[in-house]
């Protein structure tokens, strides 16, 4: 694959409530054939424990054949890296992805990702996408949002990156909570170009 392949996606998950928007993004990226690069910060296996009652290990490699056992993936479709590999592909514009998405975001990497701090592997993929001028969405899950969040995601939308807040809409008139997750993950899906049939477009009903 080339670097800007656009059937490689990154994902992070970082350690803000809401797993369950990361981990349905990552089932419908891999239905939908992509090859995702996952990295999962410590502070989201915390969450993830919290939320979901998923234990997914501690090492990459644990990491990795956990999702490809849960999402039956393909072999080597995920591929994941820990915070500290500065040597994965994600880590340099020459190897990376054509996108990232960051699902769910907290407002620690917002705002480290908007100063250009590099701390962890995450910070650096997206500074990559963001120097490569390639596409970042950002999904952040915090209520209320501080005068200091706002101004971190006006300044990431005007370097080009999408805001995606974790607010699912009702005008579908969701019966479920993963209804309500998959009306955010439809709407990363419709920015990252990729098919998906979780939520029809609106005014589709009427046709």
């Amino acid at each position: 694959m080339s670097p800007s392949n656009p059937e490689r996606v990154t994902l992070a998950i970082t350690g803000a409530s809401g797993a369950q928007y990361g981990l349905r993004l990552l089932e419908s990226l891999l239905a939908a054939e992509q090859q995702v690069f996952v990295l999962v910060s410590r502070a989201a296996k915390v969450v993830l424990a919290t939320e979901m009652d998923l234990e997914i290990g501690d090492t990459p490699g644990a990491i990795e054949q956990f999702f490809t056992n849960r999402y039956r993936a393909a072999p080597r479709q995920i591929r994941v890296f820990d915070e500290d590999d500065w040597m994965s592909p994600v880590a340099s514009g020459s190897g990376a992805p054509g996108s990232m998405v960051i699902c769910p975001c907290s407002t620690g990497t917002l705002s480290a990702i908007a100063c250009g701090l590099s701390n962890n592997l995450t910070q650096r993929a997206a500074t990559v996408v963001l120097k490569e001028r390639r596409k970042l969405i950002i999904v952040p899950r915090e209520a209320p949002y501080s005068q200091i969040h706002l101004e971190n995601m006006l300044k990431l939308s005007r370097m080009g990156s999408v805001i995606i807040p974790a607010s699912p809409g009702f005008y579908h008139r969701p019966e479920t909570v993963a209804d309500m997750v998959d009306f955010i993950v439809a709407r990363i899906l419709d920015q990252l170009g990729i098919t998906q049939k979780l939520m029809p477009s609106w005014g589709d009903h009427c046709l």
